[in-house]
């Protein structure tokens, strides 16, 4: 049903390019209306699919420990570099981000949908307020580094470090008032 939700969207993308594309100074109200209604209905329909399977107990209990084991490693990991920082070479600190970082990162972000079904919206904002600034400082090393800019790689190691702590004491909290 996802699958054919989605057929659906581009269908009607599609077919309502093409026909705002027929003819450059009018368009046929007639096809195009029921043709963006289509599209419309089956993104709320992909939506509400989406939604439900992000609810189901199998899904979130999965997601929960990936969350859990993702930003515990991205903790750890960003410990150990901050604690080595200067001892990498500027032009290669990119290349530990991505070695570090790059699947943790994407199996967490993959997963934080389950994470408004299990703490809520409130927890979910603070945790990802958080998550997505040392996300950001993650990414604001590997740009200084390709861009030679030692003093911006020390400084951002430690703020992304700071930031993923308090993701994780977010995280933490949410936790415990949920068991």
């Amino acid at each position: 049903m996802k699958k054919l939700s989605f057929l659906l969207v581009a269908f009607s993308f599609l077919a309502g390019s093409y026909l705002t594309s027929l003819d450059k100074e009018h368009v046929n109200w007639m096809y195009f209306i029921p043709v963006l209604l289509i599209g419309f209905a089956s993104a709320f329909w992909f939506q509400k699919i989406s939604s439900e399977e992000n609810k189901h107990g199998d899904v979130l209990k999965n997601n929960k420990k990936i969350l859990i084991e993702s930003l515990n490693n991205i903790i750890n990991n960003l410990s150990d570099l901050n604690g080595r920082k200067d001892k990498v070479p500027t032009y290669d600190m990119r290349f530990e981000i991505d070695k570090l970082f790059r699947d943790d990162l994407l199996n967490f972000a993959e997963a934080r949908e389950s994470m408004k079904h299990l703490f809520g919206l409130q927890h979910y904002a603070d945790i990802m307020s958080s998550f997505a600034a040392g996300e950001r400082y993650i990414n604001r090393v590997w740009s200084a580094s390709t861009d030679g800019y030692i003093d911006e790689v020390m400084m951002y190691v430690e703020k992304s470090y700071d930031q993923f702590q308090h993701a994780k004491e977010e995280f933490d909290t949410a936790l415990n008032q949920q068991n």
